[in-house]
């Protein structure tokens, strides 16, 4: 997974802030205009703007301007690399608590039993 660090690195920092998560929520129940987005925000523009950038150079947004509306538009297949990530996490912690509790339990039936564990 190495070849992904970079890429990771970037996402986690783009989904690590409140204000760029509030706008992927709202963008995950449709297309919105940036003056929309915004206003959700108690922020100067130039500064919403900036988290718009760090979304959309982290691929989990696309805009696109027509006239004078800039619109922006969550690009799901972007959490691909988050979910791979966060799966693999996964398999590995429920390996690890599996095995601890295997060995929770092979302790408790040990101590039922009067058995000590071999050395």
């Amino acid at each position: 997974m190495a070849k992904h660090d970079a890429r990771l690195d970037l996402l986690f920092t783009s989904l690590g802030d409140p204000t760029r998560r509030a706008i992927l929520a709202r963008l995950a129940r449709g297309e919105a205009s940036v003056t929309d987005l915004a206003s959700a925000h108690d922020m100067a523009l130039p500064s919403f703007m900036k988290h718009l950038r760090k979304l959309e150079e982290a691929g989990l947004i696309s805009t696109t301007k027509e006239g004078r509306i800039r619109s922006c538009a969550l690009s799901p297949e972007a959490f691909a690399p988050v979910e791979e990530w966060l799966s693999e996490q996964r398999a590995i912690w429920n390996d690890r608590l599996d095995r601890l509790d295997d060995y929770v339990g092979n302790l408790m039936r040990e101590r039922m039993h009067g058995t000590r564990p071999e050395d």
